[in-house]
């Protein structure tokens, strides 16, 4: 391509080699506005409300990185794309998986491995279980742990969801974690109840 002596720049290298001035104003332009949908993109695949903000940064950020090579055109299907790839290394790097958020992959079109039919199997029946042994905790001891484990959420907003003191919180997750492992390491037969 030949250079335009306008800008100095060959006409199909869209961005690359631009002044950090010149893509400032292009993030100003074109990704800032994408920011609500890219929000509502992220709230779909993570349900812990304080990490939004940090993961819309962190999506900003990956955008002027890539941005100082070669400004993306059009903007809002890279920023999008940004965003469904940090969900996915944030999902594979977090321990806890929420089950929604499995499910809301789908929406990414993403071919989720189907586990053989014994397996599928065991994971219902370990999930009665878990589900039966919840319900005989007691409530705080269960809130406390579904708060944690199941939603993710810190000690310190477990804490305020329940009006309790940190400490408290972090006991009835202790007793809570304990008698669900006691009840595990039984029989299942004991679960029941039967001798």
């Amino acid at each position: 391509m030949a250079e335009t002596p306008e800008n100095g720049r060959e006409g199909n290298d869209f961005g690359a080699g631009l002044p950090a001035a010149e893509i400032n104003a292009w993030f100003v332009r074109e990704v800032l506005p994408l920011e609500g949908a890219l929000r509502r993109l992220l709230r779909l695949g993570w349900r812990n409300e304080s990490d939004i903000s940090d993961m819309c940064q962190d999506v900003f950020v990956r955008t002027i990185e890539a941005a100082r090579t070669r400004v993306p055109h059009p903007a809002k299907p890279f920023v999008l794309s940004v965003a469904r790839n940090l969900l996915i290394d944030r999902l594979r790097r977090d321990q806890i998986v929420s089950i929604d958020a499995v499910a809301d992959l789908e929406i990414f079109g993403f071919a989720a491995d189907e586990p053989a039919p014994d397996r599928s199997a065991i994971a219902r029946q370990e999930l009665r279980r878990l589900q039966a042994a919840l319900t005989k905790l007691p409530d705080r001891w269960r809130d406390a742990v579904v708060l944690r484990k199941v939603e993710g959420l810190s000690r310190r907003e477990i804490a305020a969801r329940l009006g309790l003191a940190e400490i408290t919180v972090a006991q009835h997750l202790a007793f809570g974690i304990a008698a669900l492992t006691d009840m595990f390491h039984r029989e299942p037969e004991d679960v029941r109840g039967a001798p």
